[in-house]
């Protein structure tokens, strides 16, 4: 991927985290997009309060990622640098 390639699919994918933002930022955080790679994995960084939220992990799946899927059907997953995440389950 080119570096204008790149550069106009984060615009592209910052432009999808529009609807998403200001449902973030009543809680006083944002998103922002940090890379994307050649096979479409998406990261992102949170910011404000949302790097510290126990709430971001389901944000990241039911608001994030969908809203970049919706837009760019090509994306093939989201995560974020930063934040809470959900511990892997243990199998006994």
């Amino acid at each position: 991927m080119s570096t204008t390639d790149k550069k106009a699919l984060i615009d592209k994918i910052d432009k999808a985290l529009e609807d998403i933002r200001p449902h973030l930022a009543v809680d006083g955080g944002n998103v922002e997009v940090v890379d994307v790679t050649e096979d479409m994995h998406v990261t992102v960084k949170w910011l404000g309060n949302c790097e510290f939220c126990s709430m971001s992990a389901m944000t990241m799946k039911a608001g994030i990622e969908q809203a970049i899927k919706s837009r760019i059907p090509d994306v093939t997953s989201v995560s974020a640098v930063n934040g809470v995440e959900i511990p892997a389950p243990i199998n006994d």
